[in-house]
């Protein structure tokens, strides 16, 4: 065997794919992604490493989006919540064009039926119904099975005298549903208005992205309001508005630290932190009893 051949065989060889199942099976073992690049400080990462933060850069604190349950469970004691409501789902017969295949799409790449998941834990020993909104699901929109969800724990939890925590996500409302979706803006904010005027304690979480109208509704009626470092919250996106005003936007705007300097956000809490500070926030509003 000459060198050139044997160069050739040594490093340009086609890899040899195991397939799941044996011989004739269908799927290719594919190893998980074992770096990947911070898209802030542009450090590469192990995944491993970023997992163990919370999908928090270690580096420069860049938060990375992660899914609702990862939410719920790095939130709730033991890492246990109990799902409510996973049956209510975008219902049959929405008629446009492209919507059906959007839809299962986004389920098979969030392993989620609808954009947002609701439920019941306890953190720190106290009872909290919670939601978190998942932005693999059509970017977190808000749609009428998302409304449905958030409209029917914050009912539950009038009911049962629980305080609410969510984590909201959102590109707004879903354009797919037309007007129905704009509707369930009124239909949450009136069964917060409920809950509130029960006694009962409303936390909302803003994470990036807070957009359109779930930013116009119930990310913004929390009692208490807070948001991870550096999220984009507002309504219409900068670049829509600066087309619009066609003039430049300060620094920094629209993001947590701004809206924070304006009055509209109570608390800026490092992901990491997030758990401590919620448990102390509801410890605090049931007067140190557990």
């Amino acid at each position: 065997m000459g060198f050139e051949e044997t160069i050739r065989k040594l490093f340009f060889r086609k890899p040899k794919i195991e397939l799941e199942g044996g011989a004739d099976g269908n799927k290719p073992a594919v190893p998980e992604k074992v770096s990947v690049r911070c898209e802030k400080c542009r450090q590469i990462l192990l995944s491993s490493e970023l997992d163990a933060h919370l999908k928090v850069c270690p580096k420069c604190g860049y938060h990375f989006k992660i899914g609702a349950r990862e939410r719920l469970t790095a939130l709730a004691d033991d890492g246990e919540f109990v799902e409510a409501f996973a049956d209510v789902t975008t219902p049959d017969g929405v008629d446009f064009p492209g919507y059906n295949e959007k839809l299962e799409k986004a389920r098979a790449e969030s392993g989620e039926d609808e954009g947002v998941v609701t439920g019941v834990a306890k953190i720190a020993g106290m009872h909290a119904a919670v939601f978190a909104m998942d932005y693999r699901f059509m970017m977190g929109s808000m749609g009428q099975a998302v409304g449905e969800k958030i409209t029917r724990l914050f009912e539950y939890a009038t009911v049962h005298r629980y305080p609410v925590i969510g984590f909201c996500l959102s590109g707004g409302a879903r354009m797919q549903e037309g007007i129905v979706s704009l509707m369930q803006m009124a239909k949450t904010s009136a069964a917060i208005g409920r809950h509130g005027d029960a006694g009962l304690l409303y936390v909302s979480v803003l994470t990036n992205p807070t957009t359109g109208g779930v930013s116009a509704s119930f990310a913004f009626l929390g009692d208490i309001i807070v948001a991870e470092p550096d999220a984009l919250i507002g309504f219409a996106g900068p670049r829509v508005i600066e087309q619009t005003t066609r003039q430049k936007l300060p620094a920094g705007f629209q993001r947590a630290e701004f809206l924070q300097q304006k009055g509209y956000i109570d608390l800026i809490v490092p992901r990491n932190d997030m758990r401590t500070q919620l448990a102390r926030i509801l410890s605090l509003h049931a007067g140190g009893e557990r």
